[in-house]
């Protein structure tokens, strides 16, 4: 599996938790934040994987780091669903202002490969806003949470997808002998 559809399966988890959530706009809060640990350890998993797809490049300890983060906060929120739910929703948010933080990095030193590039920026900038919100939102308005929550799997999930597809058609005219986000020439 390359790097590009990699990236479009964080956007796909994206997608499916915001979806989720919104469809379910009754969700309680450990409900929501178990929901959000399966999604963050999956998008964590993958990322993981692009970092190691990245090898050598200068960025690849940026998705290795975001990856970690998430999986970590993954098993976090799975391991402690019934207690200090509250804690746990900041540590999304600390989650989410660090990882945004990273994806917008990533995108900078992605543009001198991808003109143009903003997709990535904007998913970034989706994970810093969403990390500012929770600290603004009390866990008790619950309804808030979840409809921020779920805005904010459909928008990441949205950027990461276009962004992916925008990386297959650039690997794709760049020629057979280099890919984006790949090491090493690709096999025939």
């Amino acid at each position: 599996m390359g790097s590009w559809s990699l990236l479009a399966l964080r956007g796909a988890f994206a997608l499916l938790f915001g979806i989720t959530v919104l469809l379910w706009p009754t969700m309680s809060l450990p409900a929501l934040v178990l929901a959000f640990g399966i999604y963050v350890l999956l998008d964590g998993i993958a990322a993981v994987a692009i970092g190691t797809r990245e090898g050598e490049r200068e960025h690849a300890w940026l998705w290795l780091l975001e990856g970690f983060a998430g999986v970590g906060l993954g098993l976090a929120a799975l391991a402690w669903t019934g207690a200090a739910v509250e804690l746990l929703v900041l540590a999304i948010g600390l989650w989410a202002i660090a990882t945004g933080a990273t994806e917008i990095a990533v995108a900078r030193r992605l543009r001198r490969e991808v003109p143009g590039e903003v997709l990535l920026l904007a998913a970034g900038v989706a994970s810093v806003l969403l990390g500012i919100a929770v600290f603004f939102m009390p866990s008790t308005r619950v309804g808030g949470l979840v409809l921020l929550f779920g805005t904010y799997g459909l928008l990441f999930g949205a950027s990461l997808l276009g962004q992916a597809f925008r990386l297959r058609r650039g690997a794709r005219r760049v020629g057979s002998g280099i890919r984006l986000f790949r090491r090493g020439p690709r096999a025939a």
